[in-house]
């Protein structure tokens, strides 16, 4: 059985993160190893969560699993609670990784224009050292602009979005995942392989609705596709199709924009489509 270790956050209440991740990832088939980078009561949705990170914990796990001898097909990486942390997983990635891995980058950290509440204008840097070390990367338009010092821009057309995604591979990133790219009438993800220098494409009829966490289903659900033994194409399309059917399906529950889609409903879907 495949095996990835996934380090990102985990909010007790609210699904985003490794509450996504792990059952996401699971039902791909693929076992699911976590490195905690802070634990929340919520997500950052609820006012007043609580906020406990795991800086002093990420090192002496990554050195006891060396010590083990216990190796991973992929590493995926999602929302880190600050700056230091990025030193530490790099740290851990380097020490744990073997020629034939995977390293996923998912740069959670904005979006609308906007970095999240809990960074400053200086994480962007500290972030691309990350990204740069990534076979794939899978931001938003906010983040890619972000990573790469573009100004950011509502709205744009298909050869702003080309720019910035090459910028971004131009730092080390192997593969540029863009997701939500909306121009033209079209929704849905630009991929751009800096090895070919081709892109490819996947857009798909957008629904009048935004919601919590999709970012993380998306990732979680291309994660999962590709290391099973997908193409990253193959994997796109899987995940676009399960966040797709996982937002339709939460749609008219109130309130869910917010809290978050209801995914699990949906997951039967998702190991269709990977069966296909």
């Amino acid at each position: 059985m495949k095996r990835i270790l996934t380090i990102q956050d985990i909010s007790c209440v609210g699904k985003c993160s490794l509450t996504v991740a792990l059952p996401v990832i699971s039902a791909a088939g693929v076992e699911t190893a976590i490195i905690p980078t802070a634990v929340l009561s919520t997500h950052t949705m609820f006012k007043n969560f609580t906020c406990k990170d795991l800086d002093d914990q990420i090192l002496p796990i990554a050195k006891h699993w060396k010590d083990e001898g216990l190796t991973f097909d992929a590493f995926y990486t999602g929302y880190l609670a600050n700056a230091a942390q990025v030193d530490k997983v790099i740290m851990l990635i380097d020490s744990l990784k073997q020629d034939t891995n995977l390293v996923i980058i998912d740069p959670a950290m904005a979006d609308n224009g906007r970095l999240y509440p809990a960074f400053d204008s200086g994480f962007p840097k500290e972030m691309a050292r990350l990204c740069a070390m990534a076979d794939i990367v899978l931001p938003n338009i906010t983040e890619a602009c972000l990573l790469t010092g573009t100004e950011y821009r509502d709205e744009y057309d298909e050869g702003f979005a080309k720019d910035v995604v090459k910028k971004l591979a131009a730092q080390g990133a192997k593969t540029v995942v863009l997701t939500g790219a909306a121009f033209g009438g079209k929704y849905g993800v630009m991929v751009y392989d800096s090895k070919t220098g081709g892109f490819f494409n996947y857009y798909q009829q957008k629904i009048d609705a935004v919601f919590h966490g999709t970012g993380d289903i998306f990732s979680s659900a291309f994660t999962g596709a590709l290391t099973r033994g997908k193409s990253i194409e193959q994997s796109v399309k899987i995940a676009a199709d399960y966040t797709a059917e996982c937002i339709r399906i939460t749609n008219n529950t109130p309130g869910a924009n917010w809290y978050g889609v209801e995914f699990e409903r949906a997951i039967p879907y998702y190991i269709k489509l990977l069966e296909e």
